[in-house]
């Protein structure tokens, strides 16, 4: 199948209260360059936790934006594509039905599903909402990332088309691996497994199995220890 998509991308700017973000993203329309940090014209902040080889797009499912309109009654009007600070947006495809692993022809480029996104604690201040970012890991809303494959032109003309199923975990059941269940060696393996997963995840994977420990995400989430 097919799956038509809307494009955005942004520039980094200061939020009130936290730490500079390019969550802020405005939507494009025509030919864009997708190079192996992602589109041109498109910024992360702190590059260290967001962007990279293994981050360098963000896809978001549009259906998510009703469940967080009705969630957050008071805030519904911001719940519309790109508030997540996604660069495509589609229908059709969430975290139960993509894949770990997962290649899409994208106008003249390929990418590769690598992780669900890790919500972080900009989103609280995003959307004002003092606990988005763990509501939004609760709810296996996260929307996920990929890498780029090949390199090339793309624009929102161009659907994305899955040419390439690698792993049988569903982007949701990696985040039920890493975020929901107890300390389980056997799954942690199992992810590892998957061909495509990002190297952070890989590395986080591999060390809950040789500590048994499962590591502290307040940081994360709530932007302290």
């Amino acid at each position: 199948m097919r799956y038509p998509a809307n494009v955005f991308i942004g520039q980094i700017r200061a939020y009130e209260g936290s730490r500079p973000s390019a969550i802020g993203k405005r939507q494009v329309d025509g030919a864009l360059t997708l190079r192996p940090l992602g589109l041109e014209g498109d910024q992360q902040a702190e590059k260290v936790i967001h962007g990279g080889p293994d981050r360098a797009l963000c896809h978001y499912p549009r259906e998510h934006y009703a469940y967080w309109a009705a969630r957050f009654p008071e805030q519904a009007a911001l719940f519309s594509a790109p508030a997540f600070g996604e660069n495509l947006s589609t229908e059709g495809l969430t975290e139960h039905n993509v894949f770990i692993g997962d290649i899409f022809r994208w106008g003249d480029a390929l990418i590769q599903v690598t992780q669900p996104r890790s919500p972080c604690f900009k989103l609280n201040f995003h959307f004002a909402i003092p606990d988005m970012a763990s509501t939004m890991q609760e709810s296996g809303r996260t929307g996920w990332l990929y890498r780029v494959v090949a390199e090339g032109e793309v624009s929102a003309d161009a659907p994305l088309e899955l040419v390439s199923r690698l792993s049988d975990i569903s982007v949701l059941e990696a985040g039920v691996i890493a975020w929901y269940q107890p300390f389980d060696d056997e799954q942690y393996r199992r992810l590892l497994s998957a061909a495509g997963l990002s190297a952070s995840w890989a590395r986080t994977m591999q060390k809950r199995r040789l500590s048994g420990v499962i590591e502290d995400n307040s940081r994360r989430l709530w932007g302290k220890a």
